[in-house]
């Protein structure tokens, strides 16, 4: 107990990690980039079937018994930073980022702390490429590596798991992970269809990703479109791309869905299958719908976790290590 006041961070790692928050401020301000700040804490929140937002009640602020309307510390500051670009675009504010902290329940482990560090940024008039090129550009720079290799997320199952994430019976996928991952044997066979795939990207593809140089992998699945614009295809597929470097998922971009009916239709559907699977129900309205009826530019975002960035810049094992205080000394 009386070790508790100790960092879980060395000195020498929390050098590390100013050197790596000031190289990612100077690549931005030579791309004429505007840093801002948006709120920890808002009346809306994403609307994600996997990610648990944490709950705050507005009288905690306000000190009013009777106001109860609840409050989310923000798991991304997406909303609020597409919000900005939403009203700054006359203004010439059309590149935007920033560093902040992000809250998520239940998210603990070698890779995950419940309060983390977020890079995030927004640029007008990009579409997929163009934001896949900036990733890359920042990687090589941040990282000190070369540029990126790029593959669609169809070709990185091919080449890694040998079968096709779109063509594949919902049987074939559970059977290759029940082949090959261990722990598939404990799940039934009436998964989702992106349960099975995500288990393969996690235990069979994921790790043959960003060994050689950092790896972008782009054209997900529709189902998996979050907020990206989903694009026809020979089969539809969303206009989302991720980073990998050393097997590590580092970010995750889109090019930016503008379509209002489309969100409203996706964060109904994330909400039954919230319901579905035992958790509540979120917000379905939002202040960014409203910066979308309003006229929200088109962009290209990109969130990066910047404490796993500095896990493998470092080769630390753990997230707590690159901390100065893991959740459980916070």
């Amino acid at each position: 107990m009386a070790e508790d006041f100790r960092p879980t961070a060395s000195i020498e790692m929390l050098r590390r990690r100013s050197e790596l928050t000031m190289a990612i401020h100077t690549f931005f301000q030579k791309q004429d980039f505007v840093h801002v700040e948006t709120p920890l804490v808002s009346h809306d929140t994403v609307v994600d079937r996997h990610i648990e937002p944490v709950p705050i009640s507005r009288s905690s602020f306000t000190g009013s018994a009777i106001d109860d309307r609840p409050m989310w510390l923000q798991t991304s500051p997406e909303f609020a930073m597409k919000r900005l670009l939403s009203t700054g675009l006359e203004a010439g504010m059309t590149s935007i980022y920033q560093i902040t902290k992000a809250f998520r329940q239940g998210e603990q482990g070698r890779r995950h702390n419940p309060e983390f560090t977020m890079l995030e940024w927004y640029r007008c008039g990009d579409g997929l490429e163009e934001g896949m090129q900036l990733l890359s550009d920042f990687a090589a720079t941040v990282l000190n590596r070369s540029a990126s290799n790029t593959v669609s997320y169809r070709d990185a199952f091919l080449k890694h798991a040998q079968i096709d994430p779109f063509t594949a019976s919902d049987n074939a996928l559970a059977g290759l992970c029940r082949a090959k991952i261990k722990i598939a044997e404990r799940f039934t066979e009436n998964q989702p269809r992106d349960f099975w795939l995500d288990l393969i990207l996690v235990h069979l593809v994921q790790p043959q990703l960003g060994v050689d140089a950092p790896t972008i992998v782009y054209d997900w699945p529709a189902s998996q479109s979050a907020l990206a614009i989903v694009r026809e295809d020979e089969y539809p597929v969303a206009e989302r791309f991720e980073l990998y470097v050393d097997g590590v998922e580092l970010a995750n971009g889109y090019h930016e869905l503008l379509d209002v009916d489309e969100l409203l239709r996706r964060n109904e559907l994330v909400n039954q299958q919230r319901l579905a699977d035992g958790n509540s129900a979120l917000p379905v309205e939002s202040r960014l719908l409203d910066a979308m009826r309003a006229g929200m530019p088109a962009c290209a975002g990109v969130a990066v976790g910047v404490d796993r960035l500095l896990m493998v810049l470092t080769g630390a094992d753990s997230i707590a290590d690159v901390m100065a205080f893991g959740f459980d000394k916070s």
